[in-house]
């Protein structure tokens, strides 16, 4: 598949997650950057990576960076991709910004395949008070009001979606859209 050029911010699932799956975030700035891609940034140490897609790098970003983290760095994970499009879309679209969230409790869910938002449709029927969950165009965003550990609706979109979901909270994905802005990217 080919890839599009322009800034992608990448989201791998469950690395320095307690003991497990443990990555340095230096050894995947090498590995994106050996990979072709340009202007590679880390953000926090769970792997959140800006980088640029030069138009010469074929195929999907996700799949080669997933590739690229088994064979170079021994770790199994799953890496979803957004275009510099989708992370504004995803923070500036966010029909829950105006109401009184701690930012840390409001969970950004990047869901992997188009097909998979309808599979979270029905969680929208159900009333999880005094949780909150409403869809957007390519994330479902999660106000969990008892924190994200004690979250039924996190697990919910979890059980719903396994491994074709990646979530961070509203802070990180906003940290990340202001990145991709500091990239040069023209969007707003």
């Amino acid at each position: 598949m080919p890839s599009k050029s322009g800034v992608h911010v990448a989201l791998i699932r469950g690395i320095n997650v307690g003991k497990a799956k443990r990555v340095a975030m230096a050894d995947l700035r090498a590995l994106l950057t050996d990979l072709g891609y340009t202007g590679v940034r880390t953000l926090l140490n769970s792997g959140n990576i800006v980088f640029t897609v030069p138009a010469a790098v074929a195929g999907s970003p996700a799949l080669r960076i997933e590739e690229g983290i088994a064979k170079q760095l021994g770790v199994s994970a799953r890496v979803l991709v957004m275009t510099a499009e989708e992370i504004a879309a995803a923070v500036i679209d966010n029909p829950l910004r105006n109401a009184d969230y701690h930012p840390s409790r409001l969970l950004i869910a990047v869901i992997g395949k188009a097909a998979d938002r309808a599979r979270l449709a029905p969680l929208a029927e159900k009333d999880w008070s005094p949780e909150v969950f409403a869809l957007g165009a390519r994330v479902a965003y999660l106000w969990c009001a008892n924190g994200i550990l004690q979250s039924e609706l996190a697990a919910a979109v979890n059980k719903v979606l396994g491994e074709n979901v990646t979530a961070r909270n509203l802070a990180t994905m906003t940290k990340l859209h202001a990145m991709v802005l500091d990239s040069g990217n023209e969007i707003m």
